[in-house]
């Protein structure tokens, strides 16, 4: 098969998605003015019951609330009335470039799902803000600049071998380029969460990030993200840091142990960042998250972190970075939705995989339905109590129809055609798409609905350090992601990942107490952004132990892990 050909065997258009399609476009320009206009007049009366400080709105001196300059102005950019551009602007559903978030620059036959994943999604409605779409240009010119195989890179590395040496100044990330070196831990998911904090962390502070490819752990998974350099740090022997994979929080060049020793954290020429689960447990490793900790750390050329946390809320709560953070994200739940979408491309490998069980099983439904199921050995329930918790959830909030009198020849009982609903399980375990095909084959559904369900691949157990096992996991995270609803298992950072690149909020079932299901089988998420599991404990305004769901107001507790923090909106 030659190169056009297989490309457009990755793009045979479907029945049900383009007709999806065609109602989003239809409906996307009433829906905005729709929404626009509620905005508008719930923020006057805010400004008319509250007191909303008001400023002047243009010459004539109109006085409106800040807020409500803002949806006027972007209002009246779509109706001609203004060369100002919104704030932030809802992608086209034809844009490949998804309203600039992606650079243009890639040839499109070296990774196939760059330009073309969005289309088997449902079109996104979260608009998206032009700062964003500055700071990730200037990121790729940076990175270009001063990633693997530059000159920049080659001399940054021969500062970092020198020998550190009394009379020679301290180092300076502002003598070239600063660095940011990603150690993989756990599995896929905590890996592109972690992945993706990192390069939230890396643009804010002006790095090159770089991700530590231990042991292949990222072969023919990805596609490079940032055009013409790469991200990948191969293992070298030659790297002055040794070990990195290895480095724990007692180093002698860790965060930690520079602070505990009273030190300068930003005369070190390299510092090791241990925010994995644990280091809630100590407050020198949390105050990372502290601003003054922050500005000794940008003089430090190369950081080292390793995590198995989202720990983007805590970024938010540094207040040196709250400025630009309100500019890329005037929505904050929505950071993982637009950086997982920009960052995480399938490779042509696992991109084949996607397209090939999608054109098979999904491709003619009317509507797709995902359900990932995950057990925790410190959350124990038994296979028929949690397939028995996914049926009352799925069918109490209508996702899937009670099942009734099966309809022959797919038609429903009045004799028109029935809706075709696919529903996508994926689980490491077969049981429960098996119970649930068994319950629609038999009995079919009372509605004008045609069940069917469809698992990919039930492997068993995580083995995370095998790259056809991770390979074939991210291929169900992104047919998870083209689902127009999904049930997710609380905690499971597998059903964050495929939630937040769908831009859904998730109908989330609920940890199981003593062993049974609770009496509320399943809660709509308030947010689609992953939750960050252990938060630090020290709040470093107060200098002394806090609850940091509490600080700011786009900060809570997580619905599905109390202990743990979200943004929210």
């Amino acid at each position: 098969m030659d190169q056009n050909k297989a490309i457009r065997s990755h793009l045979s258009p479907c029945r049900g998605l383009e007709a999806r399609r065609r109602w989003y476009r239809a409906a996307a320009r009433p829906t905005v003015l729709v929404v626009a206009a509620s905005v508008v007049a719930a923020l006057l009366m805010a400004a008319v019951l509250f007191g909303v400080r008001l400023t002047p709105s243009g010459g004539n001196s109109t006085w409106v609330s800040a807020g409500v300059r803002d949806v006027l102005k972007a209002v009246s950019s779509q109706n001609g009335q203004s060369t100002a551009g919104p704030l932030a602007t809802v992608p086209d559903p034809g844009d490949r470039l998804l309203g600039g978030l992606l650079a243009p620059e890639f040839d499109e036959s070296s990774c196939l799902s760059r330009y073309r994943a969005a289309l088997y999604r449902r079109p996104s409605v979260h608009a998206i803000s032009s700062h964003l779409v500055s700071a990730l240009r200037r990121y790729e010119s940076l990175h270009r600049r001063c990633g693997p195989g530059t000159p920049a890179y080659a001399r940054a590395v021969e500062r970092l071998r020198a020998a550190p040496n009394a009379s020679a100044p301290p180092p300076s990330s502002a003598a070239g380029c600063s660095y940011l070196v990603w150690n993989p831990i756990e599995g896929l998911g905590n890996r592109i969460l972690t992945i993706t904090s990192g390069f939230l962390y890396a643009l804010l502070t002006d790095r090159v990030l770089l991700l530590h490819s231990s042991g292949g752990a990222l072969d023919d998974l990805f596609c490079e993200p940032f055009p013409g350099s790469t991200w990948i740090l191969q293992e070298d022997e030659d790297f002055p840091i040794l070990g990195m994979g290895h480095l724990t929080a007692g180093h002698h060049e860790s965060l930690r142990s520079v602070l505990r020793r009273g030190e300068d954290p930003g005369t070190a020429p390299w510092l090791y960042m241990h925010l994995r689960h644990d280091y809630s447990k100590v407050r020198q490793d949390q105050q990372f998250f502290c601003d003054d900790v922050q500005a000794q750390l940008r003089r430090v050329p190369w950081l080292v972190f390793q995590s198995d946390n989202y720990f983007v809320p805590g970024l938010f709560l540094i207040p040196g970075l709250e400025r630009e953070l309100d500019r890329m994200f005037p929505r904050r739940d929505l950071v993982f939705h637009h950086l997982g979408r920009y960052l995480f491309h399938p490779s042509n490998t696992v991109w084949g995989m996607v397209t090939r069980y999608h054109d098979e099983y999904f491709a003619k439904a009317d509507e797709r339905v995902g359900i990932q199921v995950r057990k925790f050995g410190w959350a124990p329930i038994s296979t028929d109590e949690l397939y028995g918790q996914i049926l009352n959830c799925s069918q109490r909030e209508g996702i899937l129809p009670v099942p009734g009198a099966a309809a022959a020849g797919g038609s429903s009982n009045d004799g028109q055609p029935a809706k075709q609903k696919a529903v996508l399980v994926v689980s490491l375990h077969g049981q429960y798409s098996e119970k649930l095909r068994d319950l629609y084959q038999k009995n079919g559904s009372a509605g004008r609905e045609a069940v069917s369900v469809h698992q990919p691949t039930h492997l068993g157990a995580q083995r995370s350090s095998e790259q056809q096992h991770n390979q074939k996991a991210l291929a169900e995270m992104v047919l998870l992601s083209f689902s127009d609803a999904v049930v997710t298992t609380a905690v499971s950072t597998f059903g964050y990942v495929g939630q937040g690149l769908a831009g859904l909020r998730p109908w989330v079932l609920m940890t199981p107490v003593d062993g049974k299901a609770p009496d509320t089988p399943c809660r709509h998420a308030a947010t689609m952004e992953p939750c960050f599991h252990a938060p630090p404990t020290y709040d470093c305004r107060a200098r002394a132990n806090g609850d940091v769901g509490r600080i700011v107001r786009h900060i809570r507790h997580c619905e599905d892990f109390p202990q743990g923090v979200q943004l929210v909106e």
